[in-house]
């Protein structure tokens, strides 16, 4: 992987758990929420890795 696109992963989490700790405060749905979209994240970086790769092995 790159590593803008590695980047951009990194940076997009953080700010997800930035949200979550934020929102802690204000309303449990919006802390499960930014969690999900975190997790998430966490989850597209590996699979986008995984196909870069692959598409890179031939």
């Amino acid at each position: 992987m790159s590593k803008p696109l590695s980047l951009f992963f990194s940076v997009l989490a953080i700010l997800f758990m930035s949200a979550m700790s934020v929102s802690i405060s204000h309303s449990g749905w919006l802390v499960l929420l930014f969690g999900v979209l975190c997790l998430l994240t966490i989850g597209a970086g590996f699979i986008v890795k995984a196909r870069m790769r692959r598409k890179k092995q031939g």
